[in-house]
């Protein structure tokens, strides 16, 4: 993965008919797992980003994961190994899909990225530099990491995420319906230009070639990639863009009025309303109990019956569970609040 350099260059894919006919959009957790580490571990993070940074940081530190292989692995600037970005098959890989592309990575791959990124940075730190003397054995403790990052820092959140990467995809597509492919690779972002044959990035550390770069594009929006496009090249895989989707500004934002939650009570009870509107942004169950004022084994007991009727979902952190709201339960909120009558 290859990011900007703030460096006047620009550099050139060509296009033919093949290639423009191969290009496709995909939505894939994977390149939202190393920008957002790379952003966490920066403590330079978008103003946008930052009410998910303060709840995530913690999180990670206390886990350990800022600490680990994963986070070697994506330096704060520059080259990230491409075996963590596999080319989506699809237009919608799981994470789970991803993860095992991961760990079916050749060996012989993952130390050539790994040389690279030693040759960047001036060296690799010890855990990368044990996987490299192992890669069948410590390619699946990476994996591990990068699965306990997901259910810390990104399952939680990944509906609210995914509505924004949904959307961008269908902006893109109306585009190509109404316009041609033309204008949508010309409008992707400000440092990206289209002239019927090319595309162009400005400033990007190291020049296109299509020979070097496989056919087609894939182009896959991120809500955490930015402010500049990532690129990927691996061939036979076709190129891969990343590029920040529209929406982002309103990610964070409360998706729902909180009167929803009142007017939900003659229906759900007031623990479970309660606990809905308070799950505006993940939390545990004893986070819950203390911002609630409902005992700690009440708050277990609602969640359970909100987990079973499809409102809420629970993911691992470490030793904890995260709840979170779903977006079921986004819409019933926002209904129940429509329907309230005014105060």
């Amino acid at each position: 993965m290859c990011e900007s350099s703030g460096v006047e260059v620009r550099a050139e894919l060509a296009f033919s008919v093949g290639d423009l006919a191969r290009t496709r959009f995909a939505v894939s957790p994977m390149w939202e797992v190393g920008p957002s580490m790379r952003l966490l571990r920066s403590g330079h993070e978008h103003p946008v980003h930052r009410p998910w940074a303060a709840q995530v940081r913690p999180r990670l530190a206390a886990t350990g994961l800022d600490r680990g292989r994963l986070a070697e692995l994506v330096p704060p600037s520059g080259y990230v190994p491409d075996f963590l970005n596999p080319a989506p098959a699809g237009p919608s890989p799981t994470f789970e899909e991803e993860l095992a592309a991961i760990r079916a990575a050749p060996a012989g791959r993952v130390r050539a990225e790994l040389d690279r990124l030693r040759d960047e940075q001036g060296g690799l730190g010890p855990g990368l530099n044990a996987l490299y003397a192992d890669v069948p054995r410590l390619l699946e403790r990476v994996a591990e990491e990068i699965e306990a990052y997901w259910a810390v820092a990104l399952a939680p959140y990944w509906g609210r995420i995914r509505a924004v990467l949904d959307a961008d995809v269908f902006h893109r597509a109306r585009q190509v319906a109404e316009h041609g492919a033309g204008r949508l690779l010309g409008e992707l972002h400000s440092s990206v230009s289209w002239d019927d044959r090319a595309l162009r990035l400005a400033d990007r550390r190291a020049p296109l070639s299509r020979r070097a770069a496989g056919a087609g594009l894939l182009l896959i929006p991120s809500v955490f990639t930015g402010p500049v496009p990532f690129t990927r090249l691996a061939p036979p895989d076709p190129p891969q863009l990343a590029y920040p989707a529209r929406g982002i500004g309103a990610l964070w934002e409360r998706p729902v009025p909180r009167n929803g939650g009142g007017a939900l009570a003659p229906v759900l009870g007031r623990s479970r309303s309660l606990l809905l509107a308070e799950l505006d942004s993940p939390a545990t169950t004893t986070e819950l109990a203390r911002r609630t004022g409902l005992s700690t084994a009440g708050v277990s007991q609602c969640l359970t019956a909100l987990r079973g009727a499809g409102l809420v979902s629970a993911h691992r952190a470490g030793r904890c569970v995260l709840y979170a709201r779903t977006s079921v339960a986004d819409a019933l909120l926002t209904a129940a609040s429509d329907g309230a009558p005014a105060s």
